[in-house]
């Protein structure tokens, strides 16, 4: 999920009563579950350099078995 999509649902959260009741209690938790998914998020491009970020890669093409 990117960070944009994040900060629409926490955006959407603080819009109603209960989201920011629920934020404000929750803070703490809402903003170390944000700081891991950013790590981690930088971990998977720091191990796939080339891959895109969103979405999968070209997929493999398979071997049928048949010699050209």
């Amino acid at each position: 999920m990117p960070i944009p999509k994040l900060a629409t649902l926490i955006g959407g959260l603080l819009l109603s009563k209960g989201g920011r009741r629920m934020a404000g209690r929750h803070a703490g938790k809402l903003a170390l579950a944000t700081l891991a998914f950013q790590l981690w998020e930088q971990r998977q491009a720091a191990k796939h350099p080339g891959r895109p970020q969103a979405g999968k890669a070209h997929p493999r093409r398979r071997w049928s078995g048949r010699r050209v």
